[in-house]
């Protein structure tokens, strides 16, 4: 058995005990009659007879009710020769009666004898009476009567082996039915001692070994005292050098074992082996061992079953790659650490940032072998940590105690370079972590504490954030808004602004496009800013479906502008997850043309993190839509840390300069970085359009410098579509 299967194997045990009947040496005879010198005559006339080696013994009764209690306490008595008439003229057939009918005693032969027959005439007693003969005590001489005792013990032998062997099956039923009850091996080993020891009708000593898995080590599984302290552990560990020898050569010689002291079976299955040995004061029969070969058959589909439970076990709770305990298990085991009034513990909830990317770029091989290293790096960083598990794809959670759980030091051990085949990773990790006071008694509950943690350290951009309850407060009021957001969305009341973009180097500042941008009212007559909900629609996967409605919309509004003889066109921003959408050049192509709108009219605003995110796509992406007539700008340029290297390669029209190099000219900022991306722009033969202008003077500076557009609200707010058709006519 593998070594991972061995905490579900070894878990739980019980015990039961057997006691074992006596048989009698003799053929115990009972006479009952009222007269004495019957009972001395029978005994004359009987003396020195004996059935197949063993003598008559004798037992006295005077009366029907005295035969009845010699019988109750003599249940090994086999012949019963009854008087009819003693104490009544029908004393004899009552006891008939009673012993059949009361006592339920089927076995015992009853011979009927009788000195007046016309008290019980022979047809009708033979009839109406489960008895073996009926005769005139005159008539039964010597031999009549050891005749008569011939067959009665005959008949008697053979309904005492009908009911044994109707004893034994059913035995071997209770036995069957109480090991196929178990799901442990503990408990399951213990009882298939106890039943077999039943069935051999010995006293229950004994274990059971083996290996479950093929070319595995050979395990105690379960049995008696003294083998009970060494379950799960290898065989050759018992002190018992004699079970040890016959357990191996019944593997060896692929045979049952057996000698005058014990016998030991062999269990031999598909990938498994096993050996029930048990202790035995006498060789069992050769009835015994058919009825141990019948009930081994109980024991092998046992043993398949716990196997096949422990292999659903390992699906349901283990992790494959790294054999850890995965999300269930946790959820499951976690639960235990819940104690009020303690925090002794912390959970250390740890995602590998950025682990896609190394699947991606690296390949899956490379990245399963990375988790794998991560896995050894706690184990051997964190000796004292408890329920390691592998909680999803990219993230491990383990147990810590508080007191020794230094953060600086935690975060320095994980973040040393990683060896992984030929390559060399420096890794970094976002860390929840939760105490375990804030622990729940649901494990799922604990379980989100941490996730409340971790999230809110990716979102603020920081390697460590320990919960607080305020911090669910804020992933509550994140949650609602995405909900409200999703909700909104779907009923239509999400509305598209959008802000004029204006020729700064021609006389009239004439209108050469405008920017459409999304708004979420609230309903009463304010908004949410797009600061706050446009990255929560990120987070929610809403920013594909609603970035591909704003694009619609645009459409719209530029084909309405142009049928009113506005030659402007509209710009739409893009976000990094509608680039990932696969075709999704094809998608943008087919909406304009849905629309009929001129592509030239359409502008795409990507920002650096768009960009740098996947260049290949993207500068493969932008490409074909260049070629179909779509213009492309960068937004927010400057901002990021990107080289500046995938400017030449990009199929650019547009630099946009962000605000902040903006709102500071002229007096806290000489505008010198917004002029070093009007020169590159220039250099590159791009256009450059600067955002968020608010004054004259930033105006003028911008036109100096060669800006050739601007938008920003000293020229025109972000208005709605009524707003910008009057704003366009004035």
């Amino acid at each position: 058995m593998a070594s991972e299967q061995e905490e579900f194997l070894f878990a739980d045990q019980d015990s039961t005990h057997d006691s074992q009947e006596t048989v009698s040496a003799y053929w115990d005879v009972l006479v009952v009659d009222d007269d004495p010198e019957i009972h001395s005559v029978t005994k004359l006339a009987l003396s020195g007879v004996e059935f197949w080696g063993r003598a008559l013994k004798f037992h006295h009764a005077y009366s029907g009710k005295e035969a009845l209690e010699v019988l109750s306490q003599h249940p090994e008595i086999c012949i019963l020769l009854l008087d009819v008439v003693m104490e009544s003229d029908d004393a004899g057939l009552s006891v008939v009666k009673k012993v059949r009918d009361e006592f339920g005693n089927y076995a015992v032969r009853i011979i009927l004898r009788t000195g007046q027959p016309g008290y019980a005439p022979e047809e009708k007693v033979i009839r109406e009476y489960d008895i073996n003969d009926y005769k005139m005590k005159t008539e039964l001489t010597r031999g009549k009567l050891v005749t008569s005792l011939l067959t009665a013990i005959r008949s008697y032998q053979q309904i005492c082996e009908l009911e044994q062997q109707s004893l034994a099956l059913t035995n071997i039923l209770e036995a069957s039915h109480a090991i196929l009850g178990h799901t442990d091996m503990p408990s399951f080993g213990l009882s298939v001692v106890n039943q077999l020891a039943k069935i051999l009708g010995s006293e229950p000593h004994g274990l059971v070994a083996g290996a479950i898995e093929k070319d595995a080590k050979v395990l105690v599984f379960g049995g008696t005292e003294p083998y009970l302290t060494h379950i799960g552990q290898g065989l050759e560990q018992i002190d018992n050098g004699r079970v040890i020898m016959q357990v191996q050569n019944c593997f060896d010689m692929d045979a049952h074992q057996q000698t005058d002291h014990d016998v030991t079976f062999l269990l031999q299955g598909k990938n498994r082996r096993a050996a029930i040995y048990l202790e035995v004061a006498e060789p069992p029969n050769a009835a015994q061992m058919q009825f141990a070969e019948i009930f081994l058959t109980n024991v092998s589909v046992g043993l398949d079953n716990i196997k096949l439970i422990n292999e659903l076990r390992d699906v349901a709770y283990k992790d494959a790659l790294t054999r850890l305990p995965n999300r269930a298990n946790f959820v499951d085991q976690i639960a235990q650490y819940y104690k009020s009034g303690q925090d002794s513990l912390v959970f250390v909830l740890i995602d590998i940032a950025q682990f896609s990317d190394i699947n991606n770029g690296l390949g899956q091989e490379v990245g399963n072998l990375l988790l794998l290293a991560v896995k050894e790096r706690l184990q051997q960083e964190c000796p004292q940590g408890e329920l390691l598990s592998r909680i999803g794809a990219d993230v491990f959670g383990v147990l810590l105690p508080k007191q020794s759980f230094d953060e600086t030091l935690f975060l320095d051990a994980l973040t040393v370079p990683y060896q992984v085949g030929e390559h060399v990773l420096t890794m970094h990790f976002h860390i929840g972590v939760c105490c375990q006071s804030d622990f729940s008694s649901q494990g799922l509950e604990t379980l989100k504490l941490a996730y409340i943690a971790l999230n809110q350290a990716k979102q603020a951009r920081q390697t460590l954030n320990w919960y607080s309850s305020d911090l669910e407060e804020k992933m509550a009021w994140r949650l609602g808004l995405i909900r409200q957001l999703r909700q909104d969305f779907e009923q239509g009341k999400l509305e598209v602004w959008y802000q004029p973009q204006l020729c700064l180097q021609s006389e009239s500042n004439a209108v050469i496009g405008c920017e459409a941008l999304l708004r979420w009212p609230t309903g009463k007559g304010d908004y949410i800013s797009p600061a706050v909900f446009v990255p929560l629609a990120e987070d929610a996967g809403l920013i594909v479906e609603i970035g591909q409605w704003v694009l619609e919309q645009a459409c719209v509004m530029q084909k309405q502008l142009s049928s009113l003889g506005h030659d402007i066109s509209v710009a739409v921003n893009v976000s990094v997850p509608q680039f990932k959408v696969p075709n999704y050049a094809q998608q943008v192509k087919q909406t304009i043309l849905d629309h009929d709108v001129e592509p030239q009219k359409i502008e795409l605003e990507v920002t650096e993190s768009v960009v740098m995110d996947e260049i290949n796509t993207v500068v493969h992406t932008l490409s074909e839509l260049k070629s179909f007539g779509v213009e492309v700008a960068i937004d927010d340029f400057g901002t990021g840390f990107s080289s500046l290297s995938y400017l030449q390669k990009l199929p650019l029209a547009r630099l946009k300069i962000d605000r902040a190099f903006v709102k500071g000219i002229p007096h806290e900022d000489s505008g010198a970085i917004a002029e070093l991306v009007i020169s590159l722009g220039r250099h590159l033969g791009l256009k450059t359009i600067a955002e968020g202008v608010e004054t004259q003077a930033q105006a003028d500076i911008l036109r100096a410098l060669g800006c050739d557009e601007v938008q920003g609200f000293f020229f025109a707010k972000p208005m709605a579509e009524a707003d910008l058709l009057a704003y366009l006519k004035s």
